[in-house]
């Protein structure tokens, strides 16, 4: 035979391979590329059989209890679009075991449990996996898979293997079945405690979800946006530590003397006539006018101190999380080129 010889028709793999799979979950159409008929199917999942059907169209192939790595494959390959009829969305045994999930990504509870959440039950306590598709899918919710619908599937984040929701997202499924305020509140503290993402984030996801109704979320998301900008000050305070920034004033009112109030700053340093203001908006349910209101207050006090000769650095608390040594240089800059400016007008330094 050389290169020119057409290849023999694939043959299926005999059933007995199947229990090298490294999944042992797998569709109908795959076990039919594994020349198993549905008879076999059938046979195989009866009373005291050596299989089960977890899902429609998909089987665990042994008797016992389905673990939580299964379940949640079972629920993607129910919920997975095949790229083409025949074509299994697992790959075989002689190319890597890692299944490829079209259009289908887990996300609520199922999700921020995958992604460590204390405040998140264990996965194989679920009853229902939550997984997200997109909203024009014919697919409904069966067994343990309750499908989730998005006019927009975002981008997933790969988790042991197993594509899930952005964690903005996933909070916002898993509020969505939520009545109890206390978890509710657990949950939305622990994601910006523990810096998997910024108040802002998730209440944008909490406004598009239009979960912003329900009193209990709202109650929690005030308590999360207090707790947000708790955060965002621990990190300015250790950023001045940790990089030898000179000591500001911290938390204080500007005034001209004998003169009209300036605005509140998180950190100012009088002798450089340099300030730093933390950006901790979030937009709420319904009120985007508000949100711009808030940034042109913003924009004006800004304004008004940089005419007064007061330079006003502007920082989110994602930029602190996520590059604070440049942030750091940023301030630094601004206060090493103090020397090169006017003089700034003289200001009231008051305790906030």
């Amino acid at each position: 035979m050389n290169h020119n010889t057409p290849l023999p028709p694939a043959s299926p793999r005999p059933l007995r391979h199947l229990a090298d799979v490294h999944r042992r979950v797998l569709t109908t159409a795959q076990l039919r590329a594994h020349g198993v008929s549905s008879a076999e199917m059938n046979e195989q999942c009866r009373s005291g059989g050596s299989w089960q059907q977890l899902l429609p169209g998909v089987f665990l192939l042994h008797p016992g209890p389905p673990t939580s790595e299964e379940r949640l494959h079972a629920v993607l390959m129910y919920a997975s679009r095949e790229s083409a009829p025949g074509v299994p969305a697992q790959p075989g045994p002689d190319a890597p075991h890692r299944p490829v999930y079209a259009e289908a990504m887990i996300t609520g509870l199922a999700a921020l449990a995958l992604y460590g959440f204390t405040s998140a039950p264990p996965l194989l306590s679920l009853e229902k996996i939550d997984v997200l598709v997109p909203r024009l899918r014919r697919l409904r919710s069966a067994g343990c898979a309750r499908i989730v619908r998005t006019p927009a599937l975002p981008t997933p984040e790969p988790v042991t293997g197993v594509p899930v929701a952005p964690v903005a997202r996933a909070l916002a499924d898993a509020v969505a079945e939520l009545a109890d305020a206390s978890t509710v509140r657990r949950l939305l503290t622990e994601a910006v405690r523990g810096g998997h993402c910024e108040p802002a984030s998730v209440v944008r996801a909490l406004t598009q979800a239009k979960l912003l109704s329900r009193p209990h979320v709202v109650d929690a998301v005030d308590s999360l946006l207090a707790e947000g900008r708790a955060i965002a000050e621990d990190r300015l305070y250790r950023m001045v530590q940790e990089y030898g920034l000179p000591d500001p004033v911290w938390n204080v009112d500007l005034r001209l003397p004998g003169g009209p109030h300036l605005g509140g700053l998180d950190a100012y340093w009088p002798e450089q006539a340099v300030a730093v203001e933390l950006d901790t908006r979030a937009p709420r349910p319904g009120l985007p006018q508000e949100d711009d209101a808030l940034w042109s207050e913003y924009a004006r006090k800004r304004e008004h101190l940089e005419r007064l000769g007061i330079t006003v650095v502007h920082l989110t608390p994602r930029k602190l999380r996520e590059s604070m040594e440049q942030q750091a240089a940023i301030v630094r800059t601004a206060l090493m080129a103090s020397g090169d400016r006017e003089p700034a007008a003289y200001v009231v330094v008051l305790p906030r």
